[in-house]
């Protein structure tokens, strides 16, 4: 199923749900609190009549107005029933037109309750859907200066509230909840329809966008149009997602052009020496040897580079880690590399802190340094310096080499760790550089749990900071 056509199930299932679950509750309590006061208004009008009928019949010397009785009964639509206070009957509204009363109490119960139980019922049964109650009778005592003088019955069905007025309210408060469901509902399902298209047409451009991608059209972008922040950060994902795919298959050609290039020189120098060597053209003198094992080095080099390089980037870097003075392993690297750049009438400076002890792997260490000192020789110009420094700081061991050489452009930063990359293709080429050195430095580094940094203007020269964790201090 779509997800627009899920969103809208959901979202419609959620409002009916919730519809049906505001107008049971709410219609329940309506009905609770109406029905709550049809009866309170019941017992207000009994508690009237009683204190009527007790004051007048004090006030006519205990005597009955029939008449006015029977207008309070038919009124009221009850049963108003007055014993004395030897419990004979004086006034009965079911018999007031007849001549003969019941003279006892228990005789009425026994030959009129009924009676007057299926008269009530008669006339509830006028008005549709009311159900059927039962008869009750609510006893007060009529009394005269705190002393008993007779007693008022009042009887009546207990449903009796419920009205033909009452049933209309009650039946047109049911009607109101369901055209009012109704109408939510439609409007719900409106609202779910606009939303889900609202969400789901940016996520149909954007799985296009990866299905491009997918099928190879690197370059396509998601351009989505709408003010949800996941959308729009999804969108730049992909978009993000596609354009480092694009550059990873641009660095994969670069990658295949300069490892063939890199492969192909060296072998080239031997197949067409050992051709002339065949041919007689050239002698194999210890001279010409010596030459083809330059280049067999040279491509024996190229070939440890590169498998430094995979095993860096592509597995775990195994580390042979040994207590050592870094300091003085440092100074001693720096001497051997002195005569070299005197030779070139370049200068090593260094302000290294003495005696610091790390624990880390020695011979990754000097691969560090002599991959970086290489590297800023073949960078300096006339009169190019290298300045050195070791330090400790709260958190780290530190270490910068700084060189005034050509620099690096600002273009070429972000890819000066990637395998094969040269900023100089031809100055590389002559100084016979792989471009594999500052990404296996990298690796090494990041193996320690190091951070390193470049930091370079061309024309003026470049640094690079090398951060450990205090760790490798001991």
């Amino acid at each position: 199923m779509r997800l627009s056509k899920k969103l809208i199930l959901i979202f419609t299932l959620l409002v009916i749900i919730s519809i049906i679950i505001i107008s049971i509750i709410s219609n329940t309590m309506i009905n609770k609190i109406f029905e709550t006061y049809l009866i309170g208004e019941r017992e207000d009008k009994f508690t009237e009549i009683y204190q009527i009928i007790n004051e007048e019949y004090i006030d006519d010397d205990f005597e009955i107005d029939g008449m006015e009785l029977q207008h309070y009964a038919l009124s009221e639509d009850v049963d108003i029933i007055i014993e004395d206070i030897d419990g004979d009957i004086i006034y009965d509204s079911t018999t007031y037109m007849n001549t003969e009363y019941k003279s006892r109490r228990g005789h009425r119960h026994r030959d009129q309750d009924n009676k007057r139980h299926n008269h009530h019922q008669n006339q509830n049964r006028n008005v549709k859907d009311i159900p059927k109650g039962k008869y009750v009778e609510k006893v007060y005592q009529l009394s005269y200066d705190d002393y008993a003088i007779g007693t008022l019955i009042i009887g009546y069905i207990d449903n009796a509230y419920l009205t033909e007025g009452a049933m209309l309210f009650k039946h047109t408060l049911a009607r109101s909840f369901i055209i009012s469901g109704i109408a939510t509902i439609f409007i719900g399902i409106l609202v779910s329809v606009l939303i889900s298209k609202r969400l789901t047409t940016p996520l149909v451009d954007i799985r296009n966008t990866a299905n491009e991608i997918q099928a190879g059209n690197l370059n396509t972008q998601s351009i989505v149009k709408t003010d949800v922040k996941e959308i729009q950060e999804l969108s730049h994902s992909i978009n993000y997602l596609g354009g480092s795919l694009a550059q990873q298959e641009d660095i994969r050609k670069k990658y295949a052009s300069d490892l063939s290039h890199e492969l192909r020189t060296p072998l080239t120098t031997l197949k067409t020496y050992i051709e002339a060597i065949m041919d007689g053209v050239w002698d194999a003198s210890k001279d010409n040897l010596n030459i083809l094992m330059s280049e067999i080095n040279r491509l024996n080099k190229l070939v440890e580079d590169l498998q430094d390089s995979f095993n860096a980037e592509e597995y775990n870097i195994i580390l042979n880690k040994s207590e050592f003075n870094i300091s003085k392993e440092l100074k001693d690297i720096i001497t051997t590399f002195i005569p070299v750049y005197a030779k070139e009438n370049y200068s090593i400076n260094e302000s290294i802190e003495d005696n610091i002890k790390v624990s880390m792997d020695k011979d990754k260490f000097k691969q560090i340094i002599n991959n970086l000192l290489s590297n800023s020789f073949n960078y300096l110009e006339e009169d190019g310096n290298v300045f050195i420094k070791l330090w400790t700081s709260k958190y780290n061991l530190n270490l910068s080499i700084e060189d005034n050489g050509v620099g690096i452009k600002e273009k070429d930063l972000k890819h000066i760790f990637d395998r094969f990359y040269r900023v100089d293709r031809s100055r590389n080429k002559a100084t016979g550089g792989s471009g594999l050195g500052l990404s296996i430095v990298k690796s090494i580094v990041e193996a320690h749990d190091g951070d390193i940094n470049i930091e370079s203007k061309y024309g003026k020269g470049t640094k690079i900071i090398m951060k450990f964790p205090n760790e490798q201090l001991y």
